[in-house]
């Protein structure tokens, strides 16, 4: 089968009226895109959007990054979740300046060999900030070549991702990598989209075998997601005058090192959860009182929390590995996992409601 016509022009020309004004490509240095693919892994544009503007606003560069407390780097990245990320930017950040002076490498490889940066963001730097001729395959990307060729692969075996991308370079014209890969992304994202793709607005509806075939939507093809099992949670919010209790995890793991309020990864009934509770606090809380369920998705798995409130009438010292944290500390200091999203207005008041939580 003949290979397809040139796609590149009509995908520039299609890039440069509609692509969208993104704060890093408006101003594309090495750093903020960086910053940018990092955050939008695993993550949609809509809600990376803010985190990377008070990001930049707080660590304008490499050096920043490098030197931040990782308090406030937790808080600077609470609630995007998938918090290795963040903890990976940094490592690379200080590798950055102690090997290349605070700034990032044009290199393909060198790139490649930063904590937390893989193919695709390697590809992505070298080629919008430094003009080099390498790929930069996301999922966006492999949906529109599988399209494109009306190839039903399974795109998660390397092999195919392999061929995949030796089809994008074959287009990529070498005097624009960059945006050409950003082009391909962008078309991605806004019609060649998953489900059914707006091919009436695509610039290369007329190249597409999956269109012409007639059923674009069915590619790209993946094996079914295995389920996710489901983990119980048993939450403690514990509040005393001092504040609310806060456990540190431990650094291995499921969010690791982050601040969370006292959980049991099990199913805690009333007696069990309150002897928990004061087992930890080293005194009997009392019964308690519900304080309601919510869950969270993980890439791996999903926890069904259940929660119950415990109030201490009198300060207490926090048992080891604890703090107690005020609603101005959760605000401004102590970062929260997203996981605990469903009890965090409560626990930034100073005063808890008179009615159920």
């Amino acid at each position: 089968m003949p290979d397809l016509a040139p796609i590149a022009p009509p995908l520039l020309a299609w890039f440069y009226e509609n692509g969208r004004k993104l704060p890093f490509r408006q101003h594309p240095t090495p750093y903020r895109v960086w910053v940018s693919e990092i955050m939008l892994q695993q993550t949609r544009m809509s809600a990376a959007l803010p985190y990377y503007e008070r990001f930049m606003a707080a660590l304008p560069t490499v050096a920043d990054l490098a030197a931040c407390e990782e308090e406030q780097l937790f808080k600077l990245w609470e609630g995007l979740g998938y918090y290795s990320r963040a903890r990976n930017l940094q490592k690379a950040a200080r590798i950055v300046c102690e090997r290349y002076g605070g700034a990032l490498p044009g290199d393909w490889e060198a790139l490649r060999e930063l904590p937390g940066v893989g193919d695709y963001t390697a590809g992505a730097v070298a080629s919008i900030c430094f003009g080099k001729a390498v790929p930069a395959v996301d999922g966006n990307v492999l949906r529109v070549f599988a399209r494109l060729y009306n190839d039903d692969s399974d795109i998660t075996r390397p092999a195919v991702k392999r061929t995949f991308t030796d089809r994008v370079m074959a287009h990529q014209p070498p005097d624009a990598p960059g945006p050409y890969n950003e082009a391909l992304m962008e078309l991605g994202a806004l019609v060649c989209t998953p489900g059914t793709p707006a091919c009436a607005a695509c610039p290369l509806a007329d190249v597409c075998r999956g269109r012409a075939a007639g059923d674009p939507g069915r590619l790209p093809r993946k094996p079914p997601k295995k389920p996710r099992p489901v983990q119980p949670v048993t939450v403690a919010l514990v509040r005393s005058p001092a504040g609310w209790l806060l456990q540190r995890r431990g650094e291995g793991g499921l969010l690791a090192g982050l601040w969370q309020p006292p959980l049991w990864e099990a199913a805690l009934d009333e007696e069990t959860s309150r002897a928990a509770a004061a087992a930890l606090l080293g005194t009997d809380p009392g019964p308690g009182a519900p304080a309601g369920q919510a869950k969270h998705i993980f890439s791996h798995v999903e926890w069904r929390m259940t929660a119950r409130l415990y109030t201490l009438d009198r300060p207490a010292a926090a048992p080891a590995g604890c703090v107690w944290a005020t609603a101005a500390d959760l605000a401004d200091t102590r970062p929260l996992p997203g996981a605990f999203k469903a009890w965090r207005r409560v626990m930034e008041r100073e005063k808890l409601p008179s009615g159920p939580l």
